[in-house]
Parts: structure tokens; C-alpha cells; sequence
């Protein structure tokens, strides 16, 4: 749940930064969330979720 609400942050901020530095369209940002919802909704969604999560557990257990 915690890298859940971490990458929901840092997705928010990107998002926010890109739409006031003109990068990023509010249509663009609008066709984008409509692909997260469409997404989460079918059978990819589990696999996106692993894989995430996959990604999550080999950043933090990298060591500088």
C-alpha cells in the first residue's frame, strides 16, 4: 500500500509539473487517466501490479 500511494504521488506531481510548464495538455492529461481507469479494469492490471511491485522491491533494495 505505501509504494501504491508513492507512485500515486510522484505521478500527481509529474502530471502537475508537465501541465504548467506547457509540456502537457489538459487533454492529454484527461485521455490519460481514462487509460489508467480502462487499464485497471481489465486482466493486465494484476500484471501491471506485479510488475510494479517487482520494480519497487529491486529500487529499495539497492544499496549506494
Amino acid at each position: 500500500m505505501a509504494i501504491s500511494i508513492s507512485v500515486l504521488l510522484l505521478l500527481v506531481i509529474l502530471a502537475t509539473v508537465f501541465l504548467r510548464s506547457g509540456a502537457l495538455k489538459t487533454s492529454h492529461a484527461v485521455v490519460c487517466v481514462l487509460l489508467g481507469f480502462y487499464l485497471a479494469s481489465t486482466s493486465v492490471a494484476p500484471t501491471i501490479h506485479d510488475g510494479l511491485t517487482a520494480t519497487a522491491d529491486i529500487v529499495s533494495g539497492l544499496r549506494p
